[in-house]
């Protein structure tokens, strides 16, 4: 038996990216994170449902930059660098 968080390339960082989002947005069921690795990176791309985006974005772009600051300090309990994308839909 495989223990299925081992198939995630960053556990922590996307529980916590997880957690954040959804507290954030209207709809958190329609939050979908998914994680690849990008090189020497991990790639977490983030979808929200619709108009949600502008909320997790935030004025000027600083809700998304605080989001990427905190999920990137949890990476370093998974021992690796991730970048954080917001994608619309």
């Amino acid at each position: 038996m495989t223990d299925s968080a081992n198939l995630i390339p960053a556990p922590i960082a996307t529980a916590v990216l997880d957690h954040v989002v959804r507290s954030i947005v209207d709809n958190p069921d329609a939050v979908v994170v998914e994680g690849s690795n990008d090189g020497d990176k991990v790639l977490l791309e983030v979808r929200v449902g619709e108009g949600d985006l502008g909320r997790v974005i935030g004025r000027r772009g600083r809700t998304a930059m605080s989001i990427r600051t905190v999920v990137r300090a949890a990476a370093t309990r998974d021992g690796v660098n991730v970048d954080v994308d917001f994608v619309d839909n």
